[in-house]
């Protein structure tokens, strides 16, 4: 059994002897991908240390804004779990939640 505590911008998890097993300030923003002048991007979970192109946790979606009209696909579940979870959305990653319906703060119920 794990239970979690916040911390200002970190959600800590502890296991049942109150031993801290997990500090996790995630941020879920975009990664940039593509050729020059040509980008692409991914939208991921990762840790707000971690270099913008650098090390990801999980990999939500992606956005192509070359397209007409600009191209957003991600998988709604998993961003809802990792909302819940205590993660900060970036503000572009945020406005493009907010076109596509999914809430950017977590639930208050359960």
């Amino acid at each position: 059994k794990v239970f979690r505590k916040r911390f200002g911008k970190c959600a800590v998890l502890f296991n049942l002897k109150g031993v801290r097993i997990f500090n996790m300030p995630v941020r879920l923003r975009l990664t940039r991908k593509g050729a020059k002048k040509r980008p692409f991007y991914r939208i991921v979970a990762a840790n707000s240390e971690a270099p913008r192109d650098g090390r990801f946790l999980e990999v939500l979606g992606y956005y192509d804004p070359l397209k007409d009209p600009a191209q957003v696909q991600m998988d709604e579940d998993k961003v809802r779990k990792w909302i819940q979870r205590g993660a900060k959305v970036s503000d572009t990653v945020g406005s493009l939640l907010r076109k596509k319906g999914v809430p950017t703060v977590p639930s208050q119920t359960g």
